[in-house]
């Protein structure tokens, strides 16, 4: 391993604000607002603060799933968070999540309104709230629901490891990407291994842990994640990719990939979601500028 210059940690570690390659200013080693900044509040229940990253599109497909279910308390607002200008280090979004990430939500329907942050404990939350894709009995509740904490304890190492070493850093480390390369495909391997036996992630019926894990894995096997398709050998895992296509066939899910999205293919781009009627609207715009 010759790419890199030999390393010596120093005795305490400072920070250099301008290292860190395309994320450097996403992040910070302190907590708390870097400035004053109210977050916009619409006329629906569910007030979300997010971007169409994989943490994000969690929660907005479970909320459109909601609605295509009838739950039209699930009603929602989206307001896109820039996390490249530091959206999530303002005042009221810090407010809501302290952890400054995305997404952020605000359940107004309850008095006061009850704040959540962390995807999968939205997930949870609004699952339990609505009734809907959570199993009810005993078993299939506690299998469906350690899939979702596996999830939410897996897929850092994919997206902060993997990902960024990958694609992202400003230097190429051999060994950080033959590392994280690894774990990765040993996670895909126990999800194809997994899918080999049932249908969905829980068992037969789909739930939320579909949803958690199908942004992360399922856009990683359809090619979709860092350019890696081919690097990781992603066709290999046939029974993840057969579950993978199917999630990705569902209307509720191809919306929910839209919402807060400001990137790639602009037929697929919805920066703010305020009614169902912004997909028609947005794909009217679209078929405008190209008709």
């Amino acid at each position: 391993m010759t790419d890199t210059p030999a390393y010596v940690p120093p005795k305490v570690w400072t920070w250099d604000s301008e290292n860190g390659g395309v994320f450097a200013k996403t992040n910070r080693p302190i907590a708390g607002p870097t400035h004053e900044a109210t977050l916009q509040v619409g006329t629906h229940p569910f007030q979300l603060y997010s971007l169409a990253t994989p943490n994000g599109v969690k929660v907005t497909i479970l909320l459109e799933e909601l609605l295509a279910l009838g739950h039209s308390g699930a009603e929602y607002d989206a307001w896109h968070i820039d996390i490249g200008k530091g959206d999530q280090f303002g005042s009221g979004f810090v407010a809501v999540n302290p952890n400054s990430k995305i997404p952020a939500l605000m359940d107004h329907s309850t008095t006061p309104p009850t704040r959540l942050f962390e995807s999968g404990a939205m997930l949870l939350y609004l699952a339990e709230k609505f009734g809907a894709f959570l199993p009810a009995d005993p078993a299939g509740r506690a299998e469906c629901l350690c899939w979702l904490f596996w999830q939410m304890g897996s897929a850092p190492f994919v997206g902060g490891g993997f990902g960024h070493f990958y694609a992202y850093a400003p230097v190429k480390i051999e060994y950080a990407i033959n590392r994280y390369a690894m774990e990765t495909k040993r996670q895909l391997d126990v999800l194809d291994r997994l899918l080999a036996t049932r249908t969905h992630i829980a068992g037969e019926d789909y739930t939320i842990a579909d949803m958690a894990i199908w942004p992360w894995y399922g856009n990683m096997v359809l090619g979709r994640s860092y350019n890696a398709g081919a690097f990781l050998d992603v066709g290999s895992y046939a029974h993840l990719l057969r579950w993978a296509q199917m999630i990705d066939a569902r209307p509720a899910v191809r919306r929910g990939i839209m919402v807060n999205r400001s990137w790639g293919d602009p037929a697929g781009q919805l920066r703010e979601r305020h009614d169902a009627s912004d997909f028609e609207a947005a794909a009217d715009d679209q078929q405008g500028k190209t008709g």
